[in-house]
């Protein structure tokens, strides 16, 4: 966890492994638009173990505010945003994907949630009402994705549509409990966050975002719903176990 009090209005942080390709005109946006918006922000990137020079390659960027943090060895996506999580020193911390498939306008859609008081953690939704698709998925991504929120995360996170979305946004004191818990190093990381916000009884708003499919998509169907259930099956008996301490908040 940082040694740095919160100073700063809004973390954004982006995982990313192996992004020389799409990263760029993510951060881009990112920082033209919050430079817009009456904040003091920053935007980290963390490195998770790329074997492309991912890391060098936003260095040489230069954009303003951005702050890259080399994770050794590659460890997943949980491991990176977990990371970053516990690094920020944003009151608000966002994480979000580095294929810039959700537009940064639609950040303060979850930023209005937490600052009016309503919740703790702002998830953006697919599914939920005012959700919005610029791009039409693959068959294969929609029945993935549905069945990964619709079978999978029942048993953990019951009432939450779209545990999947890369675009959640936490309070500072939210972000370090839970992150500081957290376990899952891979897929599945999003729902053992959702299911301990659930039972340390943080509110979860969850908010309906337009977004862009990425046709250049990482997801294999089949080997990337094995990870999550077996993920998932951890997540059951690190709960049952006590692996992540006490949980009455």
């Amino acid at each position: 966890m940082s040694t740095l009090a919160p100073h700063l209005d809004l973390s954004v942080v982006v995982p990313a492994y192996n992004e020389t390709a799409r990263i760029a005109p993510t951060l881009q946006k990112l920082h033209a638009f919050l430079e817009t918006q009456d904040s003091r922000y920053e935007i980290i990137v963390v490195d998770d173990g790329s074997s492309d020079g991912t890391a060098e390659h936003v260095e040489r960027l230069a954009i303003p505010h951005v702050r890259v943090i080399r994770s050794r060895p590659n460890r997943g996506k949980g491991a990176a945003v977990r990371t970053g999580m516990l690094d920020a020193r944003g009151l608000v911390r966002v994480m979000c994907d580095a294929d810039g498939s959700m537009p940064p306008e639609e950040m303060p859609k979850l930023l209005a949630e937490l600052r009016c008081g309503a919740a703790d953690i702002a998830i953006g939704s697919r599914y939920a009402s005012g959700a919005a698709a610029q791009t039409s998925q693959p068959l294969y991504r929609r029945l993935w994705s549905r069945l990964c929120n619709r079978v999978i995360q029942k048993s953990l996170v019951p009432g939450i549509r779209d545990t999947q979305c890369g675009f959640k946004a936490f309070t500072a004191i939210a972000a370090e409990d839970l992150f500081s818990r957290a376990r899952i190093d891979g897929w599945a990381f999003d729902l053992e966050i959702l299911a301990l916000a659930k039972r340390r009884h943080y509110a979860v708003a969850e908010v309906g975002v337009s977004w862009t499919d990425d046709k250049r998509s990482r997801v294999s169907p089949i080997r990337d719903l094995v990870k999550v259930v077996r993920e998932t099956i951890t997540i059951r008996r690190n709960l049952k176990g006590g692996v992540y301490g006490a949980l009455a908040a």
